[in-house]
């Protein structure tokens, strides 16, 4: 089975890729759903996150309050950093019971793990190849603000606060850019799909 990590930047366009290269044929996982589920109401990892910051951040329905741990966090790297610390070993673990999985079911599978932050947590050195997918600054920067309805500043500073997109280049065996839209990111996540089967030959 090959293994290969999805990454880039806030609004540059993971969530797109990876669903174009799930339709191709491989299989695929999103770390934002399992990042999810490791701090679902009743979990291990909500209730770290409540001792570490504050029963405040569990809302009345028992779930995670986002936005006020978004708020805390955002604002304060080493609080950022103490949050990553808790979130991203049980991710991991969550991460490598599903490749398990895909192996046992399909040993000539190509997987893929879409994660925003594997490379600043180090999961990226488990996978085979590594796809960062980024875009224009101008054009995320955009795109940020109309996901999210976000200020530009508040977008600014959301985007200051991960490694630059030059930096998690650096880092890629391959590269989509998603600057030009749908059709131009379709036929290179394409591309890239074939190198990947070149590879696992």
């Amino acid at each position: 089975m090959l293994k290969v990590g999805l990454t880039g930047s806030i609004a540059v366009g993971k969530s797109t890729v990876c669903r174009y290269l799930t339709e191709l044929g491989c299989h695929t996982l999103d770390a934002d759903k399992t990042a999810r589920d490791v701090v679902a109401p009743g979990t291990e990892g909500l209730s770290r996150l409540a001792e570490t910051f504050g029963p405040k951040l569990i809302s009345e329905d028992g779930s995670l309050d986002r936005a006020a741990l978004g708020k805390i966090v955002f604002a304060d790297a080493e609080k950022r950093s103490l949050l990553n610390s808790i979130v991203h070993p049980l991710v991991f673990h969550e991460q490598d019971a599903w490749l398990r999985q895909v192996e046992a079911n399909d040993p000539n599978a190509i997987a893929v793990i879409d994660a925003a932050l594997m490379i600043e947590s180090g999961g990226y050195k488990r996978f085979n190849k590594l796809i960062v997918v980024w875009c224009n600054a101008d054009i995320q920067l955009a795109r940020l603000i109309e996901r999210d309805g976000l200020s530009n500043a508040d977008a600014k500073r959301r985007i200051d606060a991960q490694m630059s997109q030059e930096e998690k280049k650096r880092y890629a065996d391959l590269l989509i850019d998603t600057s030009d839209g749908f059709e131009s990111t379709r036929k290179q996540t394409i591309d890239v799909f074939e190198q990947l089967k070149k590879v696992h030959l």
